[in-house]
């Protein structure tokens, strides 16, 4: 199995490049640009749509063929909402830094030209807040699965405070078995603040068949091809995740682990 830890490649341009066959899985795919004022990223989506998700900065947006002008807005995943942009299979988009920015793109199977590009504007975004006392994290739905503007992608961010947990009680969806569990890939891109610390991410099934515990740094990517997946912030240092899910049916519906469950009704 691959490693389940991606560290970032380098300090400038792609420096994360997860796809579904160096994943060794079937669905999603995931990358991390790093661009300096004037630099561009760039990609023909094929049979696959994609969800520009703007993690810092600003830069220029053209995507199939229409230009959205310049947006970003926020200089750290931890000031407010992203600014994204979805695009559709079968066509192109384009990014070019006007500031430093740091650029995520999100991306499953889709069908050419099934849904039309857009921007996914800050204001148009829901907010939740999950769990209470020390698992009280704050949710950011980019593309929901109420969101019918995809063929196959989920996306969401969290802030998890220092000292909470995260995506607990565990839970799991890696079985095709609707409507009790949907099946899905994810992956969690993680940043620290203050940058300098780190969290912890357990990725296991009930046989332990496989079972890693993983130190994550800022910037550091955990592949979830199945099991259970919690994540702990150590006091003094928020975290934050990007989730990208995506499966055979775009639904998610989870697994909770039995012997924990408790905690929902303590």
């Amino acid at each position: 199995m691959p490693n389940l830890l991606v560290k970032p490649n380098g300090g400038n341009g792609r420096v994360t490049h997860i796809t579904p066959e160096n994943a060794g899985w079937t669905y999603v795919g995931f990358d991390l640009h790093r661009l300096a004022p004037g630099e561009a990223a760039s990609a023909e989506t094929s049979g696959r749509e994609a969800c520009l998700v703007f993690i810092s900065g600003k830069g220029r947006v053209t995507a199939d063929g229409k230009d959205m002008d310049e947006i970003g807005e926020r200089t750290s995943p931890f000031e407010g909402k992203p600014w994204s942009v979805y695009v559709p299979a079968g066509s192109r988009w384009s990014v070019i830094a006007t500031t430093d920015m740091q650029l995520a793109v999100c991306t499953a199977p889709g069908k050419p030209h099934s849904h039309p590009a857009r921007v996914i504007a800050p204001d148009t975004l829901g907010q939740e807040v999950r769990g209470k006392g020390t698992n009280t994290r704050y949710v950011t739905n980019i593309l929901p699965e109420t969101d019918q503007g995809a063929d196959s992608l989920l996306v969401v961010e969290v802030v998890t405070p220092g000292g909470h947990t995260s995506s607990y009680p565990p839970h799991k969806h890696d079985q095709d078995n609707l409507p009790a569990e949907s099946l899905l890939e994810e992956t969690y891109y993680h940043r620290i603040n203050p940058p300098q610390g780190f969290a912890f991410q357990r990725v296991y099934t009930d046989d332990r068949s496989l079972d890693e515990t993983m130190a994550v740094d800022d910037g550091d990517v955990v592949v979830v091809p199945r099991g259970y997946h919690p994540c702990a912030a150590c006091h003094g240092y928020d975290l934050y995740y990007l989730n990208v899910m995506a499966g055979p049916v775009r639904t998610w519906k989870f697994h909770n682990a039995a012997e924990h469950e408790w905690l929902l009704k303590a």
